[in-house]
């Protein structure tokens, strides 16, 4: 079961209006700033942040209460002029809570009125979280052929196959920068992994490496698929036999 929290700025649109017609440098610091309050505030809490759209904001949430969600809506009041939403969902699969949270918020059912909190909170105990970390592999190479926005523009068309493919298995993806990306799955990553790995090997040639982690806690999944994924590349540059999937549990 997967928890999601969706944090959203209410009222941008009409609000960025106001700045005037210069105001685009204004925007990218104030969206970097929320961005790293926010991530902080739910990292502390053993949650992960991912940007869906730079004014709105995915966060994993397993484990957390509605108290948790209040108690950083009220630090974020203290930080931001902006009034940011929050609406939590859950379900069997990262997608099926990201729907159960969009249906919330458009049926407008308030957890906490005061501050804009909608939705579900999951109160099971059993709750886990799967996370995968993926990288190029050999990505150096590829920066000595190409200049850096062909790069740029590879690892976007790279992302956009990526989210087709795993949305198709309910998944979440998002990309982190560089050649890194992260997708939020529902227990069976492995086999979906391995599957896109190979469909982008034959499809592009270009070769990729996935580290898995599981966990009750976003933040500790996401550990687990990184410390999974610097084992991967241990063991290339050692020269030892290669995986390009690993996966650890906690």
């Amino acid at each position: 079961m997967i928890q999601l929290t969706i944090i959203k700025i209410t009222g941008y649109g009409p609000w960025t209006l106001t700045l005037g017609s210069d105001r685009e440098h204004k925007l990218q610091m104030l969206q970097s700033s929320i961005y790293n309050e926010i991530q902080n505030l739910f990292s502390e809490k053993n949650c992960l942040v991912f940007s869906n759209r730079f004014d709105e904001l995915f966060a994993v949430t397993n484990g957390l209460s509605l108290d948790d969600h209040i108690e950083i809506q009220k630090k974020l009041a203290k930080s931001f002029d902006l009034q940011l939403s929050m609406t939590i969902g859950y379900g069997n699969s990262p997608f099926e809570a990201n729907l159960n949270a969009d249906k919330a918020r458009k049926s407008k059912i308030i957890l906490e009125k005061e501050h804009n909190i909608f939705g579900y909170v999951d109160g099971k105990a059993e709750q886990l979280v799967q996370i995968m970390h993926m990288d190029v592999d050999g990505s150096t190479s590829i920066s000595a052929k190409k200049s850096p926005y062909e790069i740029s523009s590879l690892m976007f068309k790279l992302y956009s196959e990526m989210s087709e493919f795993f949305l198709t298995k309910n998944c979440l993806t998002f990309f982190m920068g560089g050649d890194n990306f992260m997708i939020v799955t529902s227990g069976n990553g492995k086999d979906h992994a391995v599957r896109f790995l190979n469909l982008m090997k034959e499809k592009h040639g270009i070769a990729l490496n996935c580290g898995i982690g599981t966990a009750n806690t976003a933040r500790e999944a996401a550990k687990l698929a990184t410390k999974s994924l610097d084992t991967i590349r241990e063991l290339r540059d050692s020269g030892k036999n290669q995986q390009q999937v690993l996966e650890l549990t906690c």
